[in-house]
């Protein structure tokens, strides 16, 4: 079957007819700056449910275990050292945020997001 590609100037088209989603699937496909457009407009684009990742379970890798680089977990492992301030701390998920993304995200945007975090699981 045939891919169907999506651009921003559909999803903008799509949008300025009244249209609002668009169930995305391995056949559905839009572009990059398509996405980016439907982000900008609220539009939302659905990702079709498949046998082995349906829509009711999302994939959550933060809480899916890895495997480690040897295929098991080494006994002696230390635990990381605690921060030893909110600031700390702060850096820290940022430091790694950034080094996840890159420098995708608003540095001033991502520091809001990082504070209210820690301040709803109670680390700052």
């Amino acid at each position: 079957m045939p891919k169907t590609f999506y651009t921003e100037r559909d999803i903008q088209d799509m949008f300025a007819q009244g249209i609002t989603s668009l169930v995305v699937n391995d056949n559905v496909v839009v572009t990059d700056l398509g996405r980016e457009r439907a982000m900008k407009l609220g539009f939302d684009l659905v990702r079709a449910a498949d046998k082995d990742n349906p829509q009711s379970a999302p994939v959550r890798p933060y809480i899916t275990k890895q495997p480690s680089p040897t295929g098991s977990v080494a006994k002696s492992a230390k635990k990381p050292a605690q921060p030893s301030s909110k600031a700390d701390l702060e850096k820290r998920v940022y430091d790694a945020v950034v080094a996840k993304v890159g420098n995708s995200v608003d540095p001033r945007l991502l520091q809001t997001i990082i504070q209210r975090v820690l301040r709803s699981v109670g680390g700052g």
